[in-house]
């Protein structure tokens, strides 16, 4: 056996296992050794049944007394046990596990592990997790057993895999191949921390909290640092990259392109530009990511960086994530830049027209070998979460690149920025332009919301339109409580019965979700019932009110990227929260919507309380998955950061450290797989 064993060729596990364990990711040895547990259950305390206080979560050694089904009168399956430790006997209590009897019989010696409760002033357990004391060495043997008696470690899980199925299967092969385990991390790089296999040992099995924090120490350092590493890696051979062609800059030429807009940029637009001239004006390839709140005026930056391009005779390719944005895109450029002679082509997959082009606009279908020629001296991505990593690969495997801008409205904490976008240089947009208005933001309770639906229908009878936004497309069985965009857009054509309704989601063809969203810009469509999609790319003056349902399964920074659909002209505008949860921590989260309008701050509140998981979402799919690390760890951040650019500073092509190079290509795959 070694670490690449497939699971399916091990004895007990058959197709109907394997087909589940695929769901968690699991198909080698290795997967299932590096399937990390979430948290511990504490069933390390080993008091006697009679010195046992109710509530208190214990392990008891003992014999069963008696065992039985008992058949409610509801026909539900009660299994009821008499158990003794030898001091007081207790009633153990399982619910939906007939098959219980045929595994324990009366006399069995077992380990027990649960909470003491009283039930008609007896001793009692409910559900407790159990285990053979001759799998423990024998009645007298120390009480740490591998589902009871210490920290037991809980997995994330899939229906018909448990914890207790994984903690089974990693304690028997876990010692068979954890001396197969080499350490890719030089000495120096280590440091104090754990060798990796007594880390992999610590996190499944510790013997107490400090191991297994000291576990989870080490293997989000390796986490946090490959990352790191792979990106400081990519950043260095990026600026080894030689030019399509060195840039002069008129700053005569610049000064006559800023002065023919309409608007004055702001003292944050000019700072970032003045950031690009100087990336420009340097012998080697530009790698710029700007960020900045929807509306603060990130296109207008590129657009003057684009102009720049075009007078030194080079072209630009102008990536966006969907043809909705691409085609807003192609408008905002052709008004900008065609008084200057600067011809703007649009290439999608509706529309390809780039004949004589100097500036191209489309989706990722840009990056062709037929546009990707060698005069495109500027390539342009915007929302960077949504695409990047295989565009900048793309780019390093040619022999001669272009600049590179990208842009977002997602706000990214600092901390979360320098570890996974740590081969971009940053600059921040954080100045809105002038006369544009903060939102109103209301966290509207349940018994509030007929009034809302009032002041709704007022606003919409007034010539006003609204956007109605739900966390999911269909109703779901298990979650009763969500609003569902299909059932709520049948729901509100009763409560707004004298409005034109539309719905939109995901699952529709791209020529339907145009045509919907063109009959909402041009007032056809009075109230707009969608899912998130709605939250790039949709730009309606006219639409003053977003509704959020389920506010409280979107994070802060999500909240803030639709609330940036209203708001966009010149009339009062509102976004309503509704949730169904009335847990005060979430109430306290989602009112802080009310009072803060900066959405980088947001961002951090959000890191704070959710992790940086929640931050992203199914946005950042194809980017790495943490299984321990966090971003909320800004020290192990800043220490995984410095010793990355130290162990590079060293051996920028890693050919000490061979493992380690390994190790990257593997994370390679992970992100840009075949």
């Amino acid at each position: 056996m070694n670490l690449e064993t497939p699971l399916s060729t091990l004895a007990g596990i058959g197709p109907g296992i394997v087909y589940r364990l695929k769901r968690l990711n699991l198909n080698s040895v290795k997967d299932l050794i590096y399937h990390f547990p979430y948290r511990y259950d504490d069933f390390s305390n080993t008091t006697s049944a009679l010195d046992a206080k109710v509530g208190e979560t214990l392990t008891l050694q003992g014999e069963i007394w008696s065992i039985a089904n008992i058949y409610t009168r509801s026909r539900k399956i009660i299994t009821k046990a008499v158990f003794n430790d030898g001091t007081s006997p207790i009633e153990l209590t399982w619910f939906n596990c007939s098959w219980l009897t045929k595994q324990i019989k009366t006399g069995d010696r077992l380990q027990i592990s649960g909470k003491i409760a009283k039930y008609k002033n007896k001793l009692s357990m409910m559900m407790p997790t159990w285990e053979r004391t001759a799998h423990l060495g024998g009645v007298k043997a120390h009480p740490r057993g591998v589902h009871t008696g210490r920290l037991v470690p809980v997995y994330p899980e899939t229906e018909g895999i448990s914890s207790k199925w994984l903690r089974s299967k990693i304690d028997k092969l876990l010692p068979l191949v954890i001396n197969q385990i080499q350490d890719p991390l030089p000495d120096s790089t280590r440091n104090q921390m754990l060798p990796l296999t007594q880390a992999i040992r610590q996190i499944h099995f510790p013997n107490d909290w400090q191991e297994a924090e000291k576990a989870r120490k080490r293997l989000g350092f390796d986490e946090l640092f490959y990352v790191s590493l792979a990106t400081q890696k990519a950043r260095l051979e990026w600026k080894k990259k030689p030019l399509i062609e060195p840039l002069k800059i008129k700053p005569k030429d610049l000064d006559q392109f800023i002065k023919s807009l309409p608007f004055t940029l702001t003292s944050a637009q000019q700072k970032v530009l003045d950031h690009i001239l100087d990336d420009l004006q340097k012998n080697e390839p530009m790698n710029r990511l700007i960020q900045g709140e929807v509306g603060s005026g990130k296109t207008v930056v590129a657009t003057a960086v684009a102009f720049i391009i075009f007078k030194n005779s080079l072209r630009t390719l102008f990536m966006a994530p969907t043809e909705i944005l691409a085609f807003q895109h192609f408008d905002t450029l052709k008004k900008l830049l065609e008084p200057h002679g600067i011809k703007v082509g649009i290439y999608t997959g509706s529309k390809k027209d780039i004949y004589n082009s100097d500036i191209v606009v489309g989706t990722h279908a840009l990056l062709s070998d037929k546009l990707l020629t060698d005069n495109v001296g500027l390539i342009i991505v915007d929302e960077q979460q949504r695409f990047g990593v295989e565009q900048r690969t793309v780019l390093r495997n040619k022999a001669k690149v272009p600049h590179f801008l990208t842009m977002t409205a997602t706000p990214i904490p600092r901390t979360v920025a320098l570890t996974l976008y740590g081969d971009l240089d940053m600059s921040v947009i954080d100045q809105m332009p002038a006369g544009r208005q903060q939102v109103k933001t209301y966290l509207v309770p349940e018994k509030r919301r007929a009034d809302s639906y009032k002041f709704i229908a007022k606003k919409v009878t007034a010539g006003d339109q609204v956007y109605i936004v739900t966390p999911l497309i269909e109703a779901s069985e298990t979650l009763t409580t969500v609003r569902a965009a299909k059932v709520e857009f049948e729901h509100l054509k009763k409560v707004f019965p004298d409005f034109t309704l539309n719905l939109l989601h995901g699952r529709m063809k791209g020529a339907e979700k145009e045509q919907i969203i063109e009959d909402f810009r041009k007032g056809k469509t009075q109230i707009l019932v969608s899912t998130s999609v709605v939250e790039v790319g949709m730009d309606n003056p006219n639409a003053t009110i977003i509704v959020i349902e389920g506010a409280e399964r979107f994070g802060l920074a999500q909240l803030h990227q639709l609330r940036g659909r209203v708001g966009r002209g010149s009339k009062e505008s509102f976004c309503f929260l509704y949730t169904s949860n009335s847990n005060r921590e979430e109430e306290g989260r989602l009112k802080s919507l009310e009072t803060t309008f900066d959405g980088l701050k947001l961002a951090e509140l959000d890191l704070k309380i959710r992790g940086s998981g929640q931050i992203f979402g199914t946005a950042q799919s194809g980017r790495f998955e943490f299984k321990i690390a966090s971003f909320s760890d800004i020290e192990l951040l800043e220490k995984t950061k410095a010793e990355s650019q130290k162990l590079l500073a060293q051996d920028p092509a890693l050919d000490k450290y061979p493992l380690l190079k390994a190790k990257l290509q593997d994370l390679a795959k992970e992100v840009m797989p075949d």
